[in-house]
């Protein structure tokens, strides 16, 4: 089996931890990146594509507004909420 070569451009910081874990667990940076990918595209092939979370995530402006809002000024948990994390028994709504 012939070996081919790809190139991608990544992040600095995506280098650094490609780095750092090959130099790490003493692999070649060749080996980590083709395991990684193959991994990926088998976890692509086997699981729903609903259930895949992207490692980043783009938001707009107004969205990103709406999350730093809410954890800056929190609601209060409900009761449902309350008991869940209480470890009580949670009656589902009727």
């Amino acid at each position: 089996m012939s070996d081919t070569q790809i190139s991608a451009f990544v992040s600095e910081s995506t280098r650094r931890k490609i780095d750092r874990y090959a130099e790490a667990h003493g692999v070649k940076k060749s080996r980590l990146v083709e395991e990684a990918l193959l991994h990926h595209l088998l976890a692509l092939r086997e699981i729903p594509a609903d259930l895949v979370i992207p490692p980043r995530l783009v938001v707009s402006e107004r969205s990103f507004d709406a999350v730093t809002g809410a954890i800056e000024k929190p609601r209060r948990p409900t009761r449902a909420m309350r008991d869940l994390l209480a470890g009580r028994t949670v009656d589902p709504p009727s």
